[in-house]
C-alpha cells in the first residue's frame, strides 16, 4: 500500500498549488506505518502470540474475564461479550476494506479482465475446494464426523499476512507473482464471504435483512455525492450492521456490502477514485487496530485444565487439528498448483509473463496462511468449546507453518535461474519489474 497521506473520503485531491501537508500527529504517522503490508502481518501475529501466552499464564483468569464480559444494549440484542464484539463488530471494518478492494479490483484492477485474471481466479476455486476435501477426509478417516461442519476453516487465505511474507521474502521474483497472489486472495475472500453467508448463517429474519440491504442502497447513493455527508454515512453504516446482525446473517457481511458501494472510478473531477481514498482512511484502522484486537480475543486458547496442568497433547491429538493443518499446508498447495497445472495444459489460458509453475509452490503455501477468516469460521463452525479450541490452535499452527515453508520456498525460487519464457507461451517475457525494485502501487492504481 502507498505510504502517502490518505485523502479524506469523497474529497478531491489537492491541486498543484497546494502546499505539502506535514504529518499532523502520532496518529497519522501510526496510520501510515500500520498500512504497510509487512506491519499488518507482524501486528496480527504479535497480538495472537500475546493472547496465546496470556491465556496459558497464571493470569489466564483475567483474560477469560475480559473476553467474556458482556456489554451493549440488550433491547437491541447487542448485549455481546467483548470477544464477540471483536469478531462481529471490529472485523466488519476489515471486511469493509475487503469490500472496497474487491470493488476496485473488479472495476479497475486485476479482476477487470477475466481472461487475464482467469488462471488465478480458477486457482482460487481449487485452493478452496481441495483443503475442504482434505479436511473432510481426515475427520471422517479419524472417526470424528461430528467435526464436519468446520470444512471451510482451511479454505480461507489471509491477504494481509500472505502479501507481507511475499514482500519480505519474495525479493527478486517478478512483480507479476504478487498480482497473481493478490488476485487469488481477493477471489478467495469473495468466496469465503459467500460461504459464511450461505453455510454459517443462523435462522434468517427477512425484515431485518431487507432493512439492512435498504440502508446499504442509501449508503451507496450518498457515497457518490460530490461531498458525501460523513456525519450521515457513519450512522447509516452502523445501522446496516445492526440490522444485518439481527437478521441472522453474520454481521461482517454488512461491511463487505458497504465497501462494494464505494465508486471505483474518479467522480466530480477528483484525482483519485473513492475506493483509493476510502481504503487510505480505513486500512490503517483495520490493520493497526481491528485485526490485532480480533486476533487477540480469537487466538487466546488455553492449553491448561482447571488445575493448571497442560493438556497440549489432548488438544493436538484432536482429529480437527490434523484436518485443519493438513488442509492449510497440503490442501492449499495441491489445490492451487494442481488446478493451475490443469488449466494451463488443458485450456488456452496462460500464466502472466515471468511466472512459471514452480513459482506457484511458494504461492500455494502463502495461500495456506488462513489466520483472520479461518479463525472467524472456526468460531462459527462449532457450538462446543472443545472443537473450537482445537480448530483455533490448528489455524495458528497451520498458518505459521505455511508462512515459514512459504518463506523458505520463496528464497529457493529467487535463487534459481529463470528462463526467458517462464509461462511457456512461446513469447519472450522481456525485462520484468521485480519485487523489491519498487514499492507496490496503491490499490487504486494497480494495473
Amino acid at each position: 500500500m502507498s505510504s502517502s497521506s490518505p485523502t479524506p473520503p469523497g474529497s478531491a485531491a489537492p491541486g498543484p498549488t497546494a502546499a505539502p501537508v506535514a504529518p499532523r500527529s502520532l496518529v497519522v504517522r501510526f496510520g501510515r506505518w500500520a498500512a504497510q503490508e509487512t506491519t499488518g502481518g507482524l501486528l496480527l501475529l504479535g497480538a495472537a502470540l500475546l493472547a496465546l501466552l496470556w491465556a496459558n499464564s497464571p493470569w489466564r483468569g483475567v483474560y477469560e474475564t475480559v473476553s467474556s464480559t458482556v456489554v451493549g444494549p440488550a433491547a437491541l440484542h447487542l448485549d455481546l461479550s467483548i470477544a464477540t464484539w471483536a469478531a462481529d463488530g471490529l472485523l466488519a471494518i476489515f471486511f469493509l476494506v475487503v469490500g472496497i478492494e474487491l470493488k476496485h479490483e473488479l472495476v479497475a484492477g486485476s479482476l477487470r479482465n477475466p481472461r487475464q485474471a482467469g488462471v488465478p481466479m480458477i486457482a482460487a476455486v481449487g485452493g478452496m475446494a481441495v483443503p475442504a476435501l482434505v479436511y473432510l477426509g481426515v475427520v471422517h478417516g479419524l472417526g470424528e464426523p461430528t467435526a464436519s461442519h468446520g470444512w471451510a476453516i482451511p479454505s480461507a487465505t489471509d491477504i494481509a499476512f500472505a502479501l507481507a511474507v511475499l514482500a519480505i521474502f519474495g525479493r527478486g521474483l517478478p512483480v507479476a507473482l504478487r498480482t497473481f497472489l493478490l488476485t487469488l486472495a481477493v477471489v478467495d475472500d469473495l468466496l469465503a464471504i459467500v460461504v459464511i453467508a450461505a453455510f454459517y448463517t443462523s435462522e434468517l429474519a427477512v425484515p431485518a435483512l431487507l432493512g439492512a440491504l435498504a440502508l446499504v442502497a442509501v449508503f451507496g447513493v450518498l457515497v457518490r455525492l460530490r461531498r458525501p455527508p460523513v456525519w450521515l454515512l457513519v450512522p447509516i453504516g452502523v445501522a446496516a450492521w445492526v440490522l444485518m446482525h439481527s437478521s441472522g446473517v453474520h454481521a461482517t457481511i454488512a461491511g463487505v456490502l458497504l465497501g462494494l458501494t464505494v465508486p471505483a472510478k474518479a467522480l466530480h473531477g477528483e484525482h483519485h477514485s473513492r475506493t483509493h481514498s476510502w481504503e487510505g482512511v480505513w486500512r490503517p484502522v483495520s490493520a493497526g487496530f481491528a485485526l490485532p484486537v480480533f486476533a487477540f480475543f480469537a487466538a487466546g486458547v488455553s492449553l491448561l485444565d482447571e488445575e493448571g496442568s497442560p493438556v497440549v497433547g489432548e488438544v493436538l491429538g484432536q482429529p480437527v487439528v490434523a484436518a485443519v493443518v493438513l488442509g492449510l499446508v497440503v490442501g492449499k498447495v495441491v489445490g492451487v498448483l494442481g488446478t493451475t497445472a490443469l488449466v494451463v495444459r488443458l485450456t488456452p489460458l496462460r500464466l502472466a509473463d515471468g511466472i512459471g509453475l514452480r513459482d506457484l509452490l511458494p504461492v500455494g503455501l502463502l495461500a495456506g496462511i488462513g489466520f483472520t477468516v479461518s479463525l472467524l469460521i472456526a468460531e462459527l463452525s462449532f457450538a462446543d468449546g472443545e472443537h473450537t479450541d482445537g480448530a483455533k490452535v490448528a489455524v495458528l499452527l497451520g498458518s505459521v507453518l505455511a508462512a515459514v515453508l512459504g518463506s523458505v520456498m520463496l528464497r529457493w525460487d529467487a535463487r534459481h535461474d529463470r528462463t526467458r519464457d517462464m509461462n511457456e507461451d512461446g513469447i519472450d517475457d522481456g525485462d520484468l519489474v521485480r519485487i523489491g525494485d519498487e514499492a507496490p502501487a496503491p490499490a487504486a492504481d494497480r494495473p
